[in-house]
């Protein structure tokens, strides 16, 4: 019996390897694409990277500029993270199977946050192009309903599985449905809940380099315009001050979880 069993396993994890192989295939056929050129390109590749892309003395000159765009990408992936935060912690009460009102506030909760944490932030600057055109503000509704999705499906989780014994116990009590939020809930979700926010701040930043280039604002936007107008030098100085940033926030954001997990 165990025996078919394996066998059973093994026919079908073939067959699925064999459609996927047959989905990549098909899927090569129709775009053109050439693996072995593409391999053999690779060394070509870095070759023009080495020779071409890197600060100069020329590119330091937009130093300047591309500092002021790089805060202006930071505080509006702040801003999205912090007040999306705010939102997706009223959804996240009102959507947890632990602090939900009734059913329906439940799954209407539930179903907004699996709306926009499915839909990428790249589709969402896309669609807000319609309504705001090449603005700040596309790029902070893009990160903001993104952010407000995933924290709110985030801390929904977190409620679930820190506060579910504090707040029987409370019940049991016969406390009321705001005193168990504010004295169990909130206290005891709030340091994993500000570590997923940190993790928020992060995730925003490096997607609002490619939120700019569609929206025409920040940083992305700067890399965007040096590539395109081949000044190669300051895009690369673009680039290591976005590695750099990112690197920076995610050990501020590190030495912030270890203090408060």
């Amino acid at each position: 019996m165990q025996a078919n069993y394996f066998v059973k396993k093994r026919i079908q994890s073939g067959l699925i390897l064999g459609v996927l192989l047959l989905v990549t295939y098909g899927a090569m056929i129709l775009t053109e694409f050439d693996f072995i050129k593409s391999v053999q390109s690779i060394p070509e590749a870095i070759k023009w990277g080495v020779t071409n892309f890197y600060p100069d003395a020329k590119s330091l000159e937009k130093l300047p500029n591309i500092w002021e765009k790089l805060l202006e990408t930071i505080l509006i992936s702040i801003a999205a993270a912090t007040i999306a935060g705010a939102l997706a912690l009223l959804f996240a009460i009102l959507g947890s199977n632990t602090t939900r009102v009734n059913v329906f506030f439940g799954t209407m909760a539930r179903g907004v946050a699996t709306l926009f944490r499915n839909i990428d932030v790249a589709a969402w600057a896309l669609i807000l192009l319609f309504s705001f055109g090449q603005s700040s503000l596309t790029g902070f509704f893009a990160l903001f309903f993104v952010s407000f999705g995933f924290l709110t499906r985030a801390f929904m989780e977190t409620i679930d599985e820190v506060s579910n014994s504090s707040v029987e116990a409370l019940r049991a009590t016969g406390a009321s449905y705001f005193s168990i939020v504010v004295h169990s809930v909130i206290p005891s979700s709030l340091p994993p809940m500000i570590s997923w926010l940190l993790f928020m701040v992060e995730t925003n930043i490096r997607s609002a380099t490619l939120v700019g280039i569609l929206t025409g604002t920040g940083i992305g936007f700067s890399f965007d315009l040096y590539y395109k107008s081949l000044n190669y030098n300051a895009a690369s100085l673009v680039v290591l001050t976005i590695v750099a940033t990112i690197l920076s926030i995610e050990l501020i954001s590190n030495y912030v979880r270890r203090v408060i997990l």
